[in-house]
This record gives C-alpha cells, structure tokens and sequence, in this order.
C-alpha cells in the first residue's frame, strides 16, 4: 500500500459522511466564535449589549447540537435524524445571521434598537441611591459600536459566520440527500 492510498484511506468518511463533516465544521466554527467573544468580553474589556448577548444564543445551541449530531453521523444513524439536526442547525444560524442584521441595522441607526439598551433611560430609582447606581452601573447600548473591523462590527461579523454557518448546513443536507 503506498502512501497516497493510506492517505486517502484516512479522509474517506469525510468525502463519505457529508453529515459529520459538516456537524464538525459547525461545531469547530461555533466553538472559535465563542471562545473570540469571550476574549473580546474577558480580556479586550469589549462588553456586549443585550443584543450581543442574545446572538450567542445560537452558538450555545450549535455546540452541543453539532458536537451530538457529529456523533450520531460517526454511528451511522439515520438519515432523517440527520437531515433533521441539520436542518436545525441551518435554522438557527439564519435566525442569528437575522439577529445580527438587525443589531448592525441598530448600530448603523437604520432603525430603533430595543428601547432597553438603545433608548431613553426612564427607571432611575430611587433618588436615595441614585448616585451609587451612576457609579457602579456601565450601561452597554446597542447602537454604539465598540469596536469595528474593515468597516464591519462583531453584529457584522456574526452575519457574516452564520451565514457561513447555514450554508455548511445547507451543504451537509444536500449532499446527504444525494447518497
């Protein structure tokens, strides 16, 4: 046997279980945006707005979600199971990718953001504490941009890697379907 044989031996269930394939570059995907937020939060000092927050969402769910379906692809199960988690999968990335949309339309100031991180403060509180609220509360607003890159935010780049996200899944559910 020679070398290339063994090679292509190796990446065999890759070309053959488009499912796998693409449950693990979703989960990998989903992982290092994770991990690039929490940088940015933990170590950059870049705190997220409630919207910032809520597009995470979907990578809580695709972690896990692909981590399970990549599994069950390796275990030959069946393929409405399959298409199944995939086309769950593609769902939340597209509701992220629209969410993300939303949130750079907000920063952009195409429209409104909620009125809870992009409106007028209207609950003070008491005038006793007033001052030590001011003081310990930093308000982040969703429509003031933190940090951009090339002209794009983290809500622009969130778009742009579910998009990326959906189509893998998209890719997975096509070629499944064609075995």
């Amino acid at each position: 046997m020679t070398l290339n044989a063994t090679a292509s031996q190796s990446y065999a269930p890759a070309r053959v279980n488009p499912a796998l394939t693409a449950a693990l570059a979703i989960t990998a995907i989903a992982a290092a945006t994770l991990a690039g937020a929490w940088f940015f939060q933990l170590v950059l000092d870049i705190r997220p707005c409630p919207l910032c927050l809520e597009q995470r969402y979907a990578y809580y769910l695709a972690i896990p979600l692909g981590a399970l379906l990549a599994f069950a692809a390796a275990r030959d199960t069946p393929r409405s199971v399959l298409l199944a988690g995939l086309a769950i999968l593609a769902a939340a990335a597209l509701g992220n990718a629209w969410l993300g949309a939303y949130h750079a339309g907000v920063e952009w100031k195409f429209w409104q953001g909620p009125t809870d991180c992009s409106g007028p403060v209207v609950n003070l509180g008491s005038a006793g504490n007033l001052l030590e609220r001011l003081e310990t509360t930093k308000v982040i607003r969703c429509d003031e941009v933190q940090w951009r890159f090339l002209g794009l935010s983290l809500a622009g780049y969130n778009v742009l890697i579910s998009l990326l996200m959906a189509a893998i899944a998209g890719w997975g559910i096509f070629r499944l379907q064609r075995r």
